[in-house]
């Protein structure tokens, strides 16, 4: 079986099955530009960004024979982590699928917790407890 070594001009990629995790060419050209500031390492950045998919989406399960070493994607995650390089990622596919949608490409929302929310006057007189079924500061019934 041929290995996915990373030549620097054209990656060279090992017959395997495809898993459904993998990246297509049209998601792998829309993050490469992101992996411009990593070093080139042994293994192509498509093949350590296509194993972290895979355990991420299967758990712990690991498919040593198809992808490139543990430690290599485990090191590979981390630097990522460290660098933001996920973040920015998930930020660019956000952008894109909204843009996609038809939708402006920041997010405009708020969240508002009924519980922190009350709107009855009332309760500005004897307060609320959440946790107590009964009305009034102390708790005692009214």
């Amino acid at each position: 079986m041929q290995k996915r070594y990373n030549s620097g001009k054209k990656e060279v990629r090992a017959e395997r099955k495809p898993y459904p995790t993998d990246l297509t060419d049209a998601q792998w050209s829309e993050i490469e530009a992101l992996y411009s500031g990593m070093r080139n390492r042994k293994w192509s950045k498509r093949e350590l960004t296509n194993a972290v998919l895979c355990i991420v989406k299967t758990g712990c399960k690991w498919c040593q024979h198809d992808f490139p070493p543990f430690q290599a994607v485990y090191s590979f995650f981390s630097r990522g982590a460290k660098s933001g390089l996920w973040e920015k990622i998930l930020a660019r596919l956000v952008e894109k699928t909204r843009k996609d949608a038809g939708k402006s490409a920041e997010l405009h929302y708020a969240l508002i917790d009924s519980q922190g929310v009350k709107t009855v006057a009332d309760n500005e007189a004897r307060g609320i407890d959440g946790g107590k079924k009964q009305k009034g500061a102390n708790g005692m019934p009214s």
